[in-house]
């Protein structure tokens, strides 16, 4: 399926919310939506006639609906807080069955507005504050600051550690999110703590996969190996560990989701398109010494260790049963911060930064090679 210009999700858009294009770097541009909590919504390598390469929830927004249980408009980029599941989740009241009949989004990060509180062609900067609370009754006053820089190519080789090909096609742009504990008490894991969690929605890939690296070894040293826990086990032409690296299916047609510890994580995934010739590429921020540090658990269920989560997630759009229908279709790419325990005006910074290349295959599977590690002519899975 061809990809909707950027200038057209730019005019629908405009009809329904404010947006901001940032375009300093043209002809990548980038459109963010401060009122709907600061989503980067889509994004182009290409000028305003280029790809758009965000997915962009029409049904939804042409609905007028406000405050569903998730007010799902797309985005390439969108906050929110974990956990989702457990005693300490945020999206289950207290005695609630862990289905999407009882799953509703936290209002702070679901309807509010993040104010603009600077801007300026390259760069756009956002804050809210708001209250949320978990399953098991804690609460917790929240300030969030988020930062959306769209970089240079200059700055772009800079992260990569590599010169981009000449013949590359390419648009990046990163996320710096802080939260702040804005009440008067500390955050301890006594009561549950919360989490920087970034998710990035794009279009189901009919022959595409997510491509997540991990730290190959022995489990007594790191840990469990990817997990394809969350919805129930994922058949193996959809998910499959080979050597240092998980292939994950992302056509959007089975409900799944796929977990890295953060002792395996390495702080890039990704996504190819071999029918687009579009390789995604996402950093984030994992801290030296992850696996010691404690990460939410969002697995729905109540959990025997709620401080034992993942990094990394993907996850692909389906049905929960034949024909309840779905939320996309789209797929996702998702990183998470460590939990955070903090004192009363301290705060956490997590950065979640998403480079999109497009172009010949040899100069993509460059790229892959040194940034995923990973050959795409060797990325297959056996026919269902």
């Amino acid at each position: 399926m061809a990809m909707k210009a950027f200038s057209d999700d730019v005019k629908y858009l405009s009809r329904h919310t404010d947006l901001i294009v940032l375009d300093a770097h043209a002809p990548a541009l980038a459109a963010v939506a401060p009122a709907w909590q600061g989503r980067v919504m889509t994004s182009t390598p290409a000028g305003p006639k280029g790809a758009s390469l965000g997915w962009i929830n029409r049904q939804f927004i042409e609905s007028g609906r406000r405050g569903t249980t998730f007010d799902n408009y797309g985005g390439e980029d969108r906050f929110w807080l974990g956990p989702e599941g457990g005693q300490f989740g945020l999206w289950f009241k207290e005695g609630d069955p862990f289905d999407l009949a009882h799953w509703r989004t936290p209002e702070g990060f679901n309807t509010g507005r993040f104010s603009v509180s600077s801007q300026g062609p390259a760069s756009l900067a956002m804050a809210a504050q708001f209250e949320v609370a978990n399953r098991s009754g804690a609460t917790f006053a929240a300030a969030v600051k988020r930062i959306i820089d769209v970089l240079s190519r200059e700055e772009i080789a800079r992260h990569l550690g590599m010169a981009l090909p000449a013949g590359i096609a390419a648009v990046a742009f990163q996320s710096t999110n802080t939260l702040a504990n804005v009440g008067e008490k500390p955050w301890t894991g006594n009561g549950g703590l919360l989490s920087i969690w970034i998710l990035g929605q794009f279009a189901p890939l009919p022959r595409g996969y997510v491509i997540v690296p991990f730290r190959a070894g022995e489990g007594a040293e790191l840990g469990e190996m990817p997990n394809d826990e969350y919805f129930g086990p994922v058949p193996p032409e959809r998910f499959g560990i080979r050597g240092d690296h998980v292939l994950f299916r992302c056509d959007g047609k089975f409900r799944s989701k796929l977990g890295v510890c953060p002792a395996r994580a390495r702080d890039v995934l990704g996504s190819y398109d071999p029918d687009q010739r579009l390789l995604t590429i996402v950093q984030f921020s994992l801290p030296a010494g992850a696996r010691e540090l404690p990460y939410v658990n969002s697995l729905w269920e109540i959990q025997e260790a709620p401080f034992a989560g993942d990094a990394v997630n993907s996850y692909n759009d389906g049905e929960e049963a034949p024909g309840a229908g779905q939320m996309g279709p789209f797929y996702e790419i998702e990183t998470s911060s460590p939990a955070a325990e903090l004192a009363a005006n301290q705060a956490v910074v997590h950065v979640h930064r998403t480079f999109h290349f497009a172009g010949e295959f040899d100069d993509l599977n460059a790229l892959s090679r040194k940034l995923l590690r990973v050959d795409l002519s060797t990325i297959s899975f056996p026919e269902s």
